[in-house]
């Protein structure tokens, strides 16, 4: 007769259930062997693809025509190798719940890695065994037991800050946090089944009552199992993002009663799978304070000049559309473009940590982030930003009173060096273009410096030099006021490049913002298409629009330019005439410009119909540039409520837009100009995402990418977050 279920003795896990049927220790052998297989070939494709970058870095400083363009035996055939791959794993769709909502479904790529794992697990269970004899129930009920318990370390593995995993495959914690969260529920599933077999025995015999009100173990791993359902219902998105800070505090504290109580379950020769979890957690969190006080103590940073512990100081400004921006004037650590930080201020949002991208890139001397106030923490930095604001302080005084002590951790983030790709394509949704902004203005500083950088052939972060020739830059914000966070710094952008055009380098950028829900400027587009004006603006692209704008309320500023590039009319007529009302009753605009040479058309315009902002925005065309001198010098005495720039700076190369981008036929143009491998980076909203992502495998697919057309790569970075 069989041992009971749930007071297995020591050996079990050696013991053999008949001739042919591995041993429960080799099993979990086994499953790590697998893992260790799937990581192994990870980390050879990153190593391959460093030793790409650095070789096409190279052969940009020798001068070659097309770096990122493959030419031997072994770079071609890894490139269609990693189109066909890319296609396959970047795909997607979306399952249709009724005329209003619609499920996306995880990319095919994610799906294929979650049930390989399944797979193998469910191999690993039943191998050798017969799920429908009864007899092999309690054999079944052990070794899912034990398959179960050697998947614990997987999963710490992939939740560290700091692990491992994400080092050998070049990827950060929460580009693998997804990973994490399917892992739980597979082990969640092995779980299951491990106590279903179990009670389906005992069953047989009225016996599940007996045990689970007599039998301690019993009552530990039942206790286990329901722990571990609540953790993985609570680490769904709609909880998740309900609130963040009461996901995050449960889950520390429910995965800490699921390590004892799963402790307290297993027998003394399956404890060991308890212990690595364990210490895998107390390394990661060793490691991360240690790097913590390393970043934050004045004593390691005798530069920054501080008489005080604590070396970062930040000060806070309020700005339009709920935004804080937070400046790090003497940043205590490196970092690189699209990475992020966890920023902590204990005195405005004591013993809370979030995540910031930084917004600033080495070469500003500050660190600065620009944080959209929603609740929680975000709304506490708004609201401490905006009371400084209105104290009445000397000005000294009132920069001193801003400035508050932050710490700072990380920075974290990993992505390929753009630098390494023929051309670039960003597009950013609303607060993502703290993101890809970075990005782009990282590209034009190595372009400008790409002589007098440090870095040698075998030094760590790789040869100095840029392998990229082009970038497009596409912004999607809602209203002028969010344009304003970058204004400056996109201007600098085209203006940097013009004088690298002018010094005979053949270097390319274009910027695209579309405006979707500011009703002041499409009330102002449409006189202006009436206008003389536009006539001559039509006849020469590129030139300065000068309107007005006046808004219904003291946060919308008055722009003093505008520029937009036209010409011939290409928009979607089924979406010419599709609106929207925003937040009180703003317009927004939901025509899709399917080309940005497209606006010359009145019919292309959104005719709004939620507020009347027409009213107040029209204007002669003939006394459009008084209007406008007249509105500039009001801007510069008009004070507001919140910080803004002096002036909206534009460029007539940055192209303006009352609309939603076209991702498909934006990406096609870049690609049809490529001469190597493009690159395509995404951050914003998930629908945003997917879009883009849909764009590229349907762009790889169309065009036959590295099948014999000469058509090159595209490799997708897609960043989302919730809106």
């Amino acid at each position: 007769m069989k041992m009971s279920a749930m007071s297995m003795s020591g050996g079990m896990g050696s013991m053999s259930m008949g001739d042919g049927v591995p041993s429960l220790f080799y099993l979990q052998k086994m499953f790590w062997a697998a893992v260790g297989s799937a990581v192994a070939l990870a980390t050879l494709v990153n190593m391959y693809n460093k030793l790409l970058c650095r070789q096409r870095i190279a052969a940009a400083r020798r001068g070659q025509a097309a770096p990122a363009k493959p030419t031997t035996f072994l770079t071609l055939s890894m490139a269609t190798m990693a189109a066909t791959c890319r296609e396959l794993t970047y795909a997607s769709s979306s399952i249709s719940l009724g005329s209003k909502f619609s499920y996306a479904t995880p990319t095919l790529g994610r799906m294929l890695l979650i049930s390989a794992e399944l797979v193998a697990v469910i191999v690993l269970c039943f191998y050798a065994l017969h799920p429908s004899d009864q007899w092999q129930w309690e054999d079944i009920g052990y070794r899912t037991g034990f398959i179960a318990c050697a998947q614990l370390p997987l999963i710490f593995l992939l939740a560290g800050k700091n692990n491992v995993i994400g080092l050998l495959v070049g990827a950060s914690y929460e580009r693998l946090n997804w990973l994490h969260r399917w892992t739980a529920r597979v082990l969640f599933l092995t779980v299951t089944i491990h106590m279903g077999f179990w009670f389906a025995d005992w069953y047989r015999y009225d016996y599940i009552k007996v045990k689970l009100t007599t039998d301690p173990i019993t009552q530990r791993g039942f206790a286990a199992w329901v722990i571990m359902l609540w953790i993985v219902i609570s680490s769904m998105a709609p909880v998740r993002t309900w609130n963040y800070e009461f996901f995050v505090v449960q889950h520390i504290v429910t995965f800490s009663g699921l390590i004892a109580a799963v402790y307290l379950h297993l027998p003394a020769e399956n404890k060991v799978w308890i212990w690595i979890p364990i210490g895998l957690l107390v390394l990661d969190r060793l490691l991360r304070w240690l790097t913590l006080l390393y970043i934050n103590i004045a004593i390691f940073h005798p530069r920054s000049k501080s008489n005080r512990l604590l070396a970062s100081r930040a000060t806070f400004e309020p700005l339009d559309c709920e935004t804080t921006r937070i400046t790090v004037t003497t940043p205590p650590t490196s970092w690189c473009p699209g990475q992020h930080v966890l920023l902590s201020c204990h005195t405005v949002a004591p013993f809370q940590s979030h995540p910031f991208t930084i917004a600033s890139i080495p070469s500003d001397g500050k660190m600065e982030f620009l944080v959209k106030s929603k609740m929680g923490v975000t709304k506490r930095f708004l609201e401490y930003a905006e009371k400084q604001q209105t104290l009445p302080l000397l000005e000294h005084e009132h920069e001193r009173g801003q400035r508050k002590t932050i710490l700072i951790e990380g920075p974290y983030g990993r992505m390929r060096p753009l630098r390494q790709f023929d051309s670039v394509f960003l597009i950013a949704g609303s607060s993502g273009g703290t993101f890809t902004i970075p990005l782009l203005r990282d590209i034009v500083h190595k372009w400008k410096n790409v002589d007098s950088e440090p870095g040698s052939r075998w030094s760590w972060s790789g040869p100095s030099g840029v392998a990229t020739r082009y970038l497009r830059c596409v912004w999607i914000v809602k209203s002028r006021a969010q344009y304003r966070w970058f204004a400056e710094k996109l201007v600098d952008v085209v203006q940097d490049v013009e004088r690298l055009r002018g010094g005979g380098q053949n270097y390319e950028v274009e910027i695209s913002i579309y405006v979707t829900c500011d009703e002041g400027f499409i009330a102002e587009r449409k006189p202006s298409l009436q206008s003389e004006r536009y006539a001559t603006l039509r006849d020469q692209p590129g030139e300065i629009s000068s309107v007005t704008s006046s808004g219904p309320n003291d946060e919308k500023a008055k722009l003093n330019a505008i520029s937009i590039d036209l010409g011939s009319s290409a928009i979607d007529s089924q979406q010419e005439s599709k609106l929207a009302c925003g937040p009180n009753g703003t317009c927004c605009c939901r025509t899709t410009i399917e080309d940005e040479a497209a606006v010359a058309s009145k019919d292309a315009l959104c005719q709004c119909c939620c507020g009347e902002p027409e009213a107040k925005a029209v204007m002669e065309s003939s006394n459009a540039s008084t209007e406008f001198e007249s509105s500039e010098n009001q801007l510069r005495m008009t004070p507001t409520s919140r910080t803004q720039s002096t002036r909206d700076s534009t460029h007539p190369a940055i192209a303006i837009l009352s609309g939603r981008p076209q991702p498909k036929s934006l990406i096609r143009k870049t690609l049809e100009q490529a001469l190597g491998e493009s690159a395509v980076v995404v951050c914003g909203p998930s629908g945003l995402v997917r879009n883009v992502r849909q764009s590229v495998v349907s762009l790889s697919d169309e065009r036959a990418v590295h099948k014999g057309t000469g058509a090159q790569g595209i490799y997708l970075h897609a960043e989302a977050f919730e809106c």
